[in-house]
């Protein structure tokens, strides 16, 4: 009897190895749903920031994360419930905030797009090693500031540059820290899960 791990199949993202067959739409759904909970709770972790409507918060964080460990599909549906849900009223975005006239709002819609490349991404191993982790963490902040600047540009009158001090700048450090933060978790974890295999 070998004492060898299995490897871990290639083109799965952590959620494919939750042991579910004969009961997969539920547990997506479920995966789903914990995924929009969660990035609700992560939004209520909120800093601040000095000059600008946009706080630091956790929301960002978990919305890369729940992308990289649900996948694209999953990771797409998990933002579009928490976005359409925080539209629709419930307070769970930043500050307990809800609604569609908040000038940060653009982040939401970045994080959904964001989740959804970041879970495309860690498919093809974009979340297996500490540099492709970190590769795929700043393409998703990335994203997820190529909507939020601009929208928050556009529903607050600023000019572009202004939004970029306001909604940008001061997040720089916080998304360095969250991304190796990551950077350990995601390829610490997937190696535990392959000597286990």
């Amino acid at each position: 009897m070998s004492t060898a791990a299995a490897p871990v199949r290639s083109g799965a993202v952590l959620a494919d190895l939750l042991p579910a067959a004969r009961h997969r739409y539920a547990v997506d759904a479920a995966l789903v749903l914990g995924g929009a909970a969660l990035t609700g709770i992560a939004a209520q972790i909120a800093v601040p920031v000095p000059g600008s409507p946009v706080p630091v918060t956790g929301q960002t964080f978990a919305a890369l994360l729940i992308g990289t460990a649900l996948g694209a599909r999953r990771g797409f549906l998990s933002l579009a419930l928490y976005a359409l849900v925080g539209m629709a009223g419930m307070p769970w975005f930043a500050e307990a905030s809800s609604g569609w006239s908040m000038p940060s709002l653009g982040y939401v819609f970045g994080m959904l797009l964001a989740a959804t490349a970041v879970g495309a991404l860690a498919r093809r191993g974009g979340d297996r090693s500490v540099l492709r982790t970190a590769g795929t963490m700043v393409l998703g902040s990335a994203i997820i500031y190529a909507v939020g600047v601009p929208y928050l540009a556009l529903s607050t009158g600023m000019s572009l540059s202004a939004a970029v001090a306001a909604g940008l700048t001061p997040f720089l450090i916080g998304d360095a820290l969250k991304a190796a933060l990551a950077m350990g978790v995601l390829p610490t974890t997937w190696k535990l899960l392959g000597r286990r295999g």
